[in-house]
C-alpha cells in the first residue's frame, strides 16, 4: 500500500509568482479531491481554472464560489497550440486587470507537463529568459517540462502580449 501511494503522490500545488501576476499550479482533481481542491483554490484566491487535459470532474462546485473552468485541452507532452496560447493570454490580461489580487490556477494530469508550460510562457512574456523560467517553475515542481516542451520554450520569442495597458499616458514631442 504505502509503495502504491508514494507512486501516485503528486507534487503539491506550487504558486509560482512573478511581476504582478500569480499562478497555481495544479495536478488534476476527481469528483472526490474536489472539495478539497476547491478549499486549496480559496486560500489562494483563485478566480480562474484552467483545465488541459481531459475532464475528470464536474465544475458546478466551483461556478458556485465564482470560480471560472476554462477547457483548453491539449496532447500530453506537447506544446501549446497557437490558439490556446492566444486565449491564455487574453485571460491573463483580463484577469490580473481587473483584479491585481487574483490567482490563476491551471492543471494537467500531474501539474508537470501542459500546465507548467503554460505559466512559463507568462514568464517569459513578462520578461524572464526562458532558462529562468522553467528553472523558477522546477524549484516548485521538481521534473517539470519534458525535452520537447523545452525545445518550444526555447524557441518561443515574446510579443509583449502581457502588458497591461493601465494609466500609460501619451508622450507628447514639443
Amino acid at each position: 500500500m504505502d509503495i502504491m501511494k508514494q507512486k501516485t503522490m503528486r507534487p503539491a500545488p506550487s504558486e509560482i509568482t512573478y511581476k504582478n501576476m500569480r499562478f497555481l499550479i495544479m495536478d488534476r482533481p476527481t469528483d472526490s479531491t474536489i472539495p478539497g481542491f476547491l478549499e486549496e483554490l480559496k486560500k489562494h484566491n483563485v478566480k480562474d481554472v484552467v483545465r488541459v487535459c481531459e475532464a475528470t470532474y464536474k465544475t458546478d462546485l466551483l461556478e458556485q464560489e465564482d470560480i471560472n473552468v476554462h477547457d483548453w485541452q491539449f496532447d500530453d507532452g506537447s506544446p501549446p497550440p497557437a490558439k490556446i496560447v492566444e486565449d491564455w493570454f487574453n485571460l491573463l490580461r483580463n484577469r490580473f486587470r481587473e483584479d491585481t489580487d487574483s490567482c490563476v490556477a491551471v492543471h494537467c494530469v500531474a501539474g508537470l507537463g501542459r500546465a507548467p508550460v503554460l505559466v512559463a510562457l507568462a514568464l517569459i512574456e513578462l520578461g524572464m529568459r526562458y532558462e529562468d523560467a522553467v528553472e523558477h517553475i522546477r524549484q516548485k515542481r521538481r521534473g517539470a517540462i519534458n525535452s520537447k516542451q523545452l525545445s518550444y520554450l526555447e524557441k518561443y520569442r515574446p510579443k509583449s502580449r502581457l502588458k497591461l495597458k493601465n494609466g500609460n499616458k501619451p508622450c507628447a514631442i514639443q
